[in-house]
């Protein structure tokens, strides 16, 4: 068994009991768990100790955006809960970013900070209409190299675009890539979306899958499975 899974699962469901539920069906060997704000905002801290104490490492997806202050303060409180990652939005700015590296660089316990560069539901055609000129591709390039310039350990990023990140970034510049659907799956609300031994081949570290393992008859067998398509 891996020390170091590949695979995170997300965990977005409408109630804690139902997160720890699913959870009770994965295996922490296998993979990390995510929780987002659904989760968080049913379940809270209590919910994020009860799966650590379930032997899971816990990425916190709740991509802080706000002023410098404001994101450190909100980093230094998610570090305090030991939680394996966090992450925040790359376009929130170099100042952010620097703010929430100092903040966690005080604490005991420090989590990989991750920045999020452009959310993979996001097409070219949503991208310009939000007046952005370039390329979906040249503004995570863009992004990324602001994240590591400031501190952070890596970024969120279609796997689409990791092929072109880790060329610009050494292999120790994580790349978290949602978006994943093993092969036969079903998109669902993504727009870039990648298989898992294609996103790992790509240059990305980890991969985040959600309900192609939360929605099946039996979770554990879906990872045994994923598992071995990355080897």
């Amino acid at each position: 068994m891996s020390h170091d899974p590949k695979i995170i699962v997300a965990l977005d469901f409408p109630t804690a009991a139902e997160v720890i539920a699913q959870a009770e069906q994965l295996e922490p060997s296998l993979c990390r768990v995510k929780v987002g704000f659904e989760s968080f905002l049913h379940g809270g801290p209590a919910l994020v100790d009860e799966l650590m104490e379930l032997g899971f490492e816990v990425f916190l997806d709740l991509k802080f955006h706000d002023i410098p202050n404001t994101v450190a303060k909100a980093c230094a409180a998610a570090a305090n809960l030991g939680v394996w990652m966090i992450n925040l939005h790359a376009i929130g700015g170099t100042e952010m970013i620097a703010a929430a590296r100092t903040a966690i660089d005080a604490q005991d316990h420090r989590p990989h900070l991750l920045a999020v560069t452009v959310l993979t539901s996001t097409d070219q055609g949503q991208h310009e209409a939000l007046g952005f000129t370039n390329t979906i591709a040249e503004q995570v390039s863009i992004l990324a190299a602001a994240a590591k310039d400031n501190g952070a350990d890596g970024v969120v990023c279609s796997a689409a675009e990791a092929p072109l990140l880790r060329k610009e970034h050494a292999d120790d510049f994580l790349l978290v890539t949602p978006g994943i659907r093993p092969e036969g799956s079903d998109a669902n609300d993504q727009k870039r979306v990648v298989t898992p031994a294609a996103a790992i081949a790509n240059g990305s570290n980890y991969l985040v899958i959600g309900r192609p393992i939360t929605q099946a008859a039996n979770p554990v067998k879906v990872l045994e499975s994923i598992q071995v398509t990355l080897s």
